[in-house]
């Protein structure tokens, strides 16, 4: 394993954010690029900064967001939802799983920022470790072998740290040892975004199946495979994603504000609801235990 530098996490990334019962100090792998929200966020600016002296990049870029922009209204019950689940989390890490293109990295940062957590996301950590700059060169120069068998070293790395938000790969629940009881992930908390499979395929047939290895060896109608290997995909893997803690499902969301479809919906909407079944799950299992 790489020599690790200190990290220590820092309290709440809003204003007025409660801090948690108590902080610790991770051992952060010198290989992982650490994306930190450790300062207020200031709505409609950019005044987040890593907050640690690393010996890797702390560019945001790389992650795919320079700027997060909410309504007043969501700032609001974010902050109003994050100050209800920090008491409970006891600085565990909550890992995003989900199908490809589901928005984990999207929702993850969202989560991070109001819960004052460090962002990773899996893929790019495992991109790091191997010296290869995409998950699709991983899978044509190697395997998806050898691509599941680096992931599962990143998540048991990252098991042993604390106050993290994870966006995991879409295939990280197939392993027993990353997803099952006493396993990596489940360290922590674990939130499934379940989109329709319909919707995914419309999204990553628009933007192209180059990044997507497991869907771009077939030629033909674009949405036609996407739709027909997601499909195949999710029977594999449907009942390993209810194995998750909490599922935020885009259907139900939709419904419950009115819309015909999941595209309407916001990523600060989508982690308003993963806070508010973190809190249910989370507060039902502290009941049981007392």
């Amino acid at each position: 394993m790489d020599a690790g530098v200190g990290l220590r996490a820092k309290p709440g990334a809003w204003a007025g954010l409660g801090n948690p019962r108590r902080s610790s100090t991770a051992r952060v792998p010198a290989r992982f690029a650490v994306e930190k929200f450790a300062h207020p966020l200031v709505l409609g600016s950019d005044r987040r900064s890593c907050g640690a002296k690393l010996k890797v990049s702390c560019s945001r870029k790389a992650a795919g967001i320079d700027k997060t922009y909410y309504s007043a209204d969501e700032a609001l019950v974010l902050k109003q939802k994050a100050e209800d689940v920090v008491p409970y989390l006891n600085d565990r890490c909550i890992y995003l799983v989900g199908m490809m293109g589901s928005g984990k990295t999207t929702v993850g940062k969202i989560l991070a920022e109001v819960l004052g957590y460090s962002f990773f996301d899996s893929d790019k950590l495992v991109e790091k470790a191997v010296g290869i700059s995409s998950v699709a060169e991983i899978f044509q120069l190697h395997s998806e072998a050898f691509f599941r068998d680096n992931e599962s070293e990143v998540l048991r790395d990252l098991s042993s740290m604390h106050r993290l938000v994870v966006a995991t790969g879409g295939g990280a629940v197939i392993r027993p040892i990353n997803w099952y009881w006493k396993s990596y992930m489940k360290k922590g908390s674990t939130i499934w975004l379940d989109v329709p499979l319909d919707a995914l395929a419309r999204r990553i047939a628009a933007v192209g199946t180059a990044s997507r290895p497991l869907l771009h060896q077939e030629s033909g109608d674009p949405y036609a495979k996407a739709y027909a290997k997601l499909t195949a995909l999710f029977e594999q893997r449907m009942d390993s994603y209810a194995n998750a803690d909490a599922r935020v499902s885009l259907e139900h969301i939709a419904v419950k504000q009115g819309h015909n479809n999941v595209t309407t919906l916001t990523p600060s909407a989508i982690a308003i609801e993963a806070l508010l079944k973190m809190e249910s799950f989370l507060t039902e299992k502290a009941m049981v235990r007392n």
